[in-house]
């Protein structure tokens, strides 16, 4: 198989909505079929690594987290030519331990989304991708180091459950999730996860946690106050944590060794001859490399 440079995309939560130190900056626009990305996108070079930048909310926060297109973000990255996706999300925590200003580095996920387009796929063109494993673990690997050189307080593994928001949890739902083991709560990994590996791209989350949900009842709820005070010094961290990791990722690969860039070989089960080729037509960038 041919080498392929490292392209590494970073899709910015709440707090996030540009990064410092890129040189060579160009805002572009990029068109998809599935509709409109949530912005332009930055493309820019941070030391010798090709890096590209999309606010997953819009500049000015202008969107909501179902209002976000998930599909149409994705396709823009594949397009923009990345490799490798590193999410960045703001959170609430389940766990005493995971403070506010604590990065978790998620291996899991909990889909408890329901109003969002979660395939490239569907009528026509079926395929089945595993989600078993849904984060890239070299991607992990090379932000847990990072952390740990610019001496971030992290965790490496935990489940982020997303939930549909706008609104924060109930009570009632916030003492769910603790007991299913849930680490930290957000509103936008979730289809995001899922359409990177239909897309083939190697992704990772870094959950950067904000408060304490709503479990904790000698506490005050959360409220976007609060929140955004500890947003601004979590953006910081999260470019310096970026800045880190980007080195070790850069340079030429033969293959994903977590199987990431391979995730369709054995997930398209309708047959050439029975596919929609508008729809094929549509995958050019995300499926175009199995479907010829």
């Amino acid at each position: 198989m041919d080498k392929t440079e490292t392209v590494i995309g970073v899709i910015g939560g709440s707090g996030l909505y540009g990064m410092d130190g890129l040189t060579d900056t160009e805002w572009r626009r990029i068109d998809s079929p599935f509709g409109t990305p949530s912005d332009e996108v930055l493309f820019g070079r941070l030391g010798d690594v090709q890096m590209v930048f999309l606010p997953r909310h819009g500049r000015g926060h202008r969107i909501s987290p179902s209002g976000i297109n998930y599909r149409a973000n994705i396709d823009v990255m594949k397009r923009a030519g990345c490799t490798d996706i590193i999410s960045v999300s703001a959170c609430g925590s389940f766990r005493e331990e995971l403070a506010p200003g604590c990065f978790v580095i998620v291996d899991q996920f909990i889909d408890r989304t329901f109003a969002r387009e979660k395939s490239f796929f569907g009528n026509g063109l079926v395929a089945h991708v595993s989600m078993a494993d849904p984060v890239c673990a070299r991607l992990g690997d090379a932000l847990e180091k990072a952390a740990s050189d610019c001496g971030i307080d992290h965790v490496r593994g935990g489940t982020y459950l997303t939930m549909e928001g706008p609104q924060f949890s109930t009570r009632a739902e916030s003492h769910l999730y603790r007991s299913w083991d849930c680490s930290v709560i957000g509103m936008t990994n979730m289809p995001e996860a899922k359409l990177a590996r239909e897309a083939e791209l190697c992704y990772a989350t870094v959950a950067m946690v904000t408060d304490y949900d709503c479990w904790r009842e000698e506490d005050a709820h959360v409220d976007v106050a609060a929140v955004l005070e500890v947003l601004t010094g979590n953006a910081s961290k999260a470019q310096d944590l970026i800045a880190a990791a980007a080195p070790a990722l850069s340079g030429s690969r033969n293959i994903c060794h977590s199987g990431c860039d391979r995730a369709l070989e054995v997930a398209l089960i309708t047959p050439p001859e029975a596919r929609d080729e508008e729809m094929a037509v549509m995958l050019d960038a995300v499926a175009g490399r199995v479907l010829g």
